[in-house]
């Protein structure tokens, strides 16, 4: 290839550099009218943000495999064969200066191009309305007797569902392989309910290399960029059902991680799956024993001695998993999570996730009174 070092080859870098810094503006603006205006971003997820998964979520959802896992894993070949170039053209001593000018000019350009695809598909969400305030369920504070009462629920639907669902020879929860279909037919049933949720949605993709989100400690992730919902198909069967439906919740512009539990939890519970009712409320009955093992620890004790011993297998499989690993990286992807969602307007960081109960407590005395 050969490289332009004369007026026109000045003119390329520049254009392209102005490509990038007019890409980084818009989701500057943008995400500064959405944290200005939340009626705007309101409109925009509900109407603009739906036609974007509409329209990338149905290319995407072509594929049987998750499509920003292949393409990270383009990106590190390519990352890698041009930081090789540019060494051996720096060995050379030749043209190495247009070779690093051109892969930094590309580079400019490509995260200005992921910058405006995170705001158009996640970002500006942050700002809408949250589901809560969308149904009134008020975040109240609430007793210890209250949140034991909703822990008793829990425990008594998990020891409902644990003995109908499969399990292999060790005693620990199996799905069907049928997972992915279901989940989507959940939050479809869902939108029955919520119009919030209403329409179709693309399946759920597990990673090929799902240990990259185990030595990160994550369940899944949701791309923005190419509006799928990833799932760590690793881990044990009982997350899966449960962080699928969560994952699919911010394909309808519900980004806060607390209300995409709650979410999830709510659609475990309205599947005609025993397996995603057990997930349900399984991981409901986690996060609301933990808070209630904080503030009392003999209630604590209490409930879990009601839990079935099937279910206590199944917690048991599930410690033993993540603590194979637990280290460094999973630190450090929790502290850089925190502070990921600490500057798109939740204060709680990753202890926001915990504040689905909040969520599940007012939810729940809500339907005991009813």
């Amino acid at each position: 290839m050969i490289f332009k070092s004369d007026r026109t080859g000045k003119k390329n870098y520049f254009r392209k550099f102005m490509y990038g810094a007019v890409f980084f503006a818009a989701s500057f603006l943008l995400l500064l009218l959405a944290r200005q205006n939340r009626e705007w971003s309101e409109w925009y997820a509900t109407h603009v943000y739906r036609d974007i998964v509409d329209v990338i979520g149905r290319v995407s959802g072509c594929f049987p495999f998750s499509v920003v896992e292949m393409l990270l894993y383009l990106v590190i070949v390519i990352s890698v064969v041009n930081i090789a170039r540019i060494v051996a053209a720096v060995v050379r001593k030749k043209d190495w200066k247009d070779r690093t000018k051109e892969v930094f000019t590309h580079v400019w350009v490509f995260a200005s191009v992921l910058s405006l695809l995170y705001t158009l598909n996640c970002g500006i969400n942050y700002q809408r309305k949250t589901f809560s305030e969308l149904e009134g369920l008020e975040m109240s504070s609430y007793s210890v007797e209250e949140l034991k009462m909703v822990c008793q629920i829990l425990t008594d639907d998990v020891n409902t569902y644990t003995d109908v669902i499969n399990r292999n020879e060790q005693g620990v929860m199996i799905l069907d392989g049928h997972e992915k279909e279901q989940a989507s037919e959940a939050m479809e049933k869902l939108g029955e309910i919520y119009p919030e949720f209403a329409g179709e949605y693309p399946l759920p993709k597990p990673l090929a290399g799902s240990w990259i989100l185990s030595v990160q400690n994550l369940t899944g992730v949701y791309s923005p960029f190419t509006v799928e919902a990833n799932y760590n198909n690793d881990m044990t069967d009982y997350n899966k059902p449960f962080t699928m439906c969560h994952e699919l919740s911010h394909l309808r512009g519900f980004m806060e991680e607390k209300e995409a539990n709650f979410i999830g939890y709510l659609a475990c519970m309205e599947s005609d799956e025993a397996a995603f009712r057990y997930s349900g409320s399984l991981l409901g009955w986690i996060y609301c024993t933990n808070v209630l093992y904080k503030v009392d620890y003999d209630a604590y004790q209490e409930v879990r001695g009601e839990l079935s011993e099937k279910a206590l297998n199944d917690l048991i499989a599930n410690s033993r998993f993540w603590a194979s690993y637990d280290g460094t990286v999973a630190r450090v992807s929790e502290s850089i999570n925190d502070g990921y969602l600490k500057a798109n307007g939740q204060e709680e960081g990753v202890e926001g996730y915990d504040r689905m109960v909040d969520l599940m407590v007012a939810y729940l005395l809500r339907e005991a009174d009813e």
